[in-house]
C-alpha cells in the first residue's frame, strides 16, 4: 500500500504526538510503520483497547518482524504488575446489585428494596472511582454523574451512607476479604505510580480510554503517541475520557479513508456538523477513496444488551435468509443484564422453555 503524505508526516515525526484518524484511514499500517522506523534497539509498548485487538495487533507486529514491540491491554499490563504479586482472586463478571447488598448487609429506609437501589449506586460510585485519575474516592462527587432530578434528590439524602459503604467495599477487596474486579487491579496499578521501562508507548483507541489509563500513560518518560478518532467515543457511559483532547501533544491527522467513497465521506462530515448543537465542535476533513460494493452484511447497534438479543431473536425466527449472527466481542459479553438475569432467560422464555 502506498502511504499518504499524512502517514509519512506521522512516521517522520519526533516527540509526543496525537493522531486523529478517521475510520479506514490505515491507522494500523501507520502505527506499524512508525514502530518499524524507530531506532533498532528501541523498546516499544503498544496499548490495545481490548484482548481481541491485542491478539490481532500482536500478529501484525510479529509478521513485520517487530519483536521489540510488546503488545498489551491496560488490564493485562496491570494484571502482571498487581495480581501476579498478590494473593488476589478475581470476580470476572463483577458484582451484581443483590451481591453488594448482601456483602455489605445494607439497610434501607423502610421502603421496599431501597437497599438494592443503594447497592446500585454504590456499584456505580465505585466504577466512577476506578475509571477516574483520583487518589481517593472522597476526591469525587458522585452526584456530578446524576442528571435525573428525582434520583439526585434520593442520592443526596443518603450520600454519606453510599460513600461510606463504597469505601468499605473497596477495603474488603483490597484486604482480600472478597474477590477483586478487573477494574480494581487497574486502579491499584494507577495508584502505584508505575514506571514503565519503554522508549516509546503507543496508546490506541485513545478516545475511549479511562482517566486512570491516561494518568498512567502521561506520567511515563517514554515518547508517547495517542491514536484514535475524536468522533468515535462510545464508552462515555463507562466514564471514558477523550485522551486526544486531554493530551497537549502536537496533532496529526489521517483524514483519507480507503473504506468508503467520497459520497459517504461528505455525508459523514454533514452529520458531524450537528454536534455543534450538543457542544463545541471541531470540524474534521474526511476524504473517501474507497470503492462501493453491494452490501451483504447488516450491523445492528443498540443502546442495551437486551435490545441486541431481541433483534437477534427476530432475525432467527422471522428472517430465515439470515445464515449467521455474530456478536462483536463474543456472545459472552452480552449474556448478563445489569440486575443479574441472564439474557438466555429471554430466549428460553420466547421458546417456552420454562426451567
Amino acid at each position: 500500500m502506498e502511504l499518504t503524505k499524512e502517514q509519512y508526516d506521522i512516521i517522520n515525526s519526533t516527540g509526543n504526538i496525537k493522531i486523529n484518524a478517521v475510520a479506514g484511514s490505515g491507522k494500523t499500517t501507520t502505527v506499524i510503520e512508525y514502530a518499524r522506523t524507530r531506532p533498532a534497539k528501541s523498546k516499544i509498548l503498544y496499548l490495545a483497547f481490548n484482548k481481541t485487538v491485542k491478539i490481532e495487533a500482536a500478529k501484525k507486529f510479529a509478521a513485520k518482524g517487530l519483536h521489540n514491540v510488546q503488545v498489551e491491554t491496560a488490564h493485562s499490563l496491570a494484571y502482571k504488575h498487581i495480581v501476579f504479586k498478590s494473593n488476589y482472586t478475581i470476580n470476572a463478571n463483577g458484582y451484581k446489585t443483590n451481591e453488594i447488598a448482601d456483602l455489605l448487609n445494607l439497610k434501607g429506609n423502610g421502603e421496599k428494596h431501597t437497599e438494592y437501589v443503594i447497592a446500585n449506586h454504590i456499584n456505580k460510585f465505585i466504577a466512577y472511582f476506578f475509571n477516574s485519575d483520583k487518589q481517593k474516592i472522597e476526591d469525587l462527587n458522585y452526584l456530578d454523574t446524576i442528571s435525573e432530578p428525582k434520583t439526585k434528590v434520593f442520592v443526596s439524602s443518603v450520600y454519606n451512607y453510599i460513600k461510606k459503604q463504597a469505601s468499605i467495599f473497596l477495603e474488603m477487596m483490597d484486604n482480600e476479604e472478597i474477590e477483586i474486579t478487573h477494574d480494581f487491579y487497574l486502579k491499584k496499578f494507577q495508584l502505584s505510580n508505575p514506571i514503565l521501562q519503554y522508549d516509546y508507548i503507543l496508546f490506541d483507541e485513545g478516545q475511549d480510554g479511562s482517566a486512570a489509563m491516561l494518568d498512567i500513560f502521561l506520567k511515563q518518560n517514554a515518547i508517547k503517541v495517542i491514536v484514535g478518532d475524536t468522533h468515535q467515543q462510545i464508552y462515555g457511559w463507562r466514564y471514558a475520557v477523550n485522551s486526544l483532547e486531554k493530551a497537549d501533544f502536537k496533532t496529526y491527522y489521517l483524514s483519507t479513508s480507503f473504506r468508503f467513497s467520497n459520497d459517504i465521506a461528505n455525508l459523514a462530515m454533514s452529520v458531524l456538523k450537528y454536534k455543534v448543537h450538543i457542544g463545541e465542535h471541531q470540524p474534521i476533513q474526511i476524504i473517501g477513496k474507497g470503492t462501493c460494493n453491494e452490501t451483504k452484511t447488516k450491523a445492528v447497534i443498540a443502546r442495551t444488551n437486551l435490545g441486541l438479543l431481541l433483534k437477534a431473536i427476530e432475525y432467527v425466527t422471522k428472517k430465515k435468509e439470515v445464515k449467521s449472527i455474530y456478536f462483536e466481542g463474543n456472545i459472552n459479553s452480552y449474556t448478563y443484564a445489569d440486575e443479574g438475569a441472564s439474557l438466555y432467560d429471554v430466549l428460553n422464555l420466547y421458546n417456552a422453555k420454562h426451567f
